[in-house]
C-alpha cells in the first residue's frame, strides 16, 4: 500500500523519464507547442519585468519544467531582438529532472544550467517562468467519514483510506467530500516568497486549476491523448491534478512576497498581445496563416483554454504591477 503523493511521484518520475510527451506524436500538447507566439510573449514579458525591477545584472532567468526548450527558445529569441540588455544579462537556469527531456533542452538550450528543484537555483534577482509544472506534482487526498477525514492509499489498482495526519483540513465537510493538499507546491511557494521577498523578482505560474480553493477530485491521467484510470499501469500516463491558485497565493504571501492573481490565461494573454503576434505571423507566413490565428484562439478562447487555465504571479511586494495582472 502507498499513499496518493507517493504512487502519483513514483508514476510521473518513470513516465517523464521514459518518454517525450509532448506534441503530436506524444500524450497531450501543450502552449509553447501549439504557437511560439505564446513563448515569445513570456519572453517580452520576462524582459519588462526585469525592466521594472530596475535593470538588475545579473538576473537568474529560470524555468520549472521546461518541456523539449520550446518556450525559453521562443522567449529568448524575441528578448534578444526586442530587448538585447536583458537577454545579455539573463543567466539561464532550467529545472528538470527527466535525463531524456533534458537533452532535448540541451539541443536548443546549450547555455543552460540544470538543476532538480529550484530550491538550488543561484542567489541573486529571480524571474521564473512555469507552465504546466505545478499540476503534475503529487497530492494528497483526503475522504470526509463518519464526521472525521480518511487519507487515501493506493493498493492494487485501487483507493484505500486510512486515518488522516499530519495536515491541517476544514474542521466540517459533507460526507463522501474529498479536499487535495500539494504540498511539494506549497513549499515551492514558501519558498519562493522568501526568496523573492529577501532578493527581488518575480515567478509566473501558468496553469489549471479553480480560482478559488474548493473540494472536489481533480486527479486524472492522459495517455494517447485519452482519458485513463490514473491509478493503472503506473508510469505509462501523465497524472495530474488542478492547482489551488488561492492556497500558493496565501502561502507565498505568508512567506513575505506579493502575489498577483489568478487571472484567467485568456485574458492574461490578450493584454500581452498574443493576438497582435499572432496576426503579424499569420501575415509574414500567409501558407500558415489561418494556424497561427486557431493557435492564438486556442489558448484565449474561454471554451478552449482560456478560461480553465489561470496566470499567477508572485514578486517582491515592491515591484510595481506585472505586466498582464493590472486588473487582478
Amino acid at each position: 500500500m502507498e499513499r496518493l503523493d507517493a504512487f502519483m511521484a513514483r508514476a510521473n518520475a518513470a513516465y517523464y523519464a521514459g518518454r517525450d510527451p509532448f506534441g503530436a506524436g506524444g500524450d497531450f500538447t501543450t502552449a509553447p507547442e501549439i504557437t511560439q507566439a505564446f513563448g515569445e510573449c513570456l519572453g517580452l514579458w520576462a524582459a519588462v519585468t526585469w525592466t521594472l525591477m530596475g535593470s538588475p545584472d545579473p538576473v537568474i532567468l529560470a524555468e520549472a519544467g521546461p518541456g523539449r526548450g520550446t518556450l525559453m527558445a521562443d522567449a529568448l529569441r524575441a528578448a534578444r531582438a526586442m530587448v538585447p540588455d536583458f537577454a545579455r544579462a539573463a543567466r539561464l537556469h532550467l529545472v528538470e529532472t527527466s535525463p531524456l527531456l533534458r537533452e532535448a533542452q540541451r539541443a536548443r538550450l546549450p547555455e543552460a544550467t540544470w538543476h532538480e528543484d529550484a530550491a538550488s537555483l543561484p542567489d541573486g534577482p529571480l524571474i521564473l517562468l512555469a507552465n504546466e509544472f505545478l499540476d503534475a506534482l503529487p497530492i494528497r487526498q483526503f475522504v470526509r467519514r463518519d464526521g472525521a477525514w480518511a487519507e487515501r492509499w493506493v493498493a492494487g489498482g485501487a483507493f484505500a483510506e486510512r486515518p488522516a495526519s499530519g495536515v491541517a483540513l476544514p474542521g466540517t465537510g459533507a460526507e463522501g467530500e474529498i479536499r487535495e493538499v500539494n504540498e511539494p507546491a506549497l513549499r515551492l511557494a514558501a519558498t519562493l516568497g522568501a526568496r523573492l521577498a529577501a532578493r527581488g523578482g518575480a515567478a509566473l505560474f501558468l496553469d489549471y486549476g479553480p480560482a478559488e480553493s474548493a473540494p472536489g477530485d481533480s486527479l486524472q491521467a492522459i495517455r494517447g491523448r485519452e482519458a485513463a484510470d490514473p491509478l493503472a499501469e503506473p508510469g505509462t500516463a501523465d497524472l495530474t491534478a488542478h492547482v489551488d491558485f488561492a492556497a500558493l497565493a496565501r502561502t507565498a504571501r505568508a512567506a513575505g512576497a506579493a502575489a498577483h492573481g489568478p487571472v484567467p490565461q485568456g485574458v492574461f494573454l490578450s493584454a500581452l498581445g498574443l493576438h497582435s503576434r499572432a496576426a503579424a505571423l499569420a501575415a509574414s507566413d500567409p501558407g500558415r496563416g489561418a494556424r497561427h490565428i486557431e493557435a492564438a484562439t486556442r489558448l484565449t478562447a474561454p471554451e478552449a483554454m482560456g478560461r480553465l487555465f489561470k496566470a499567477l504571479v508572485l514578486c517582491h511586494p515592491t515591484l510595481p504591477t506585472p505586466p498582464g495582472f493590472e486588473t487582478a
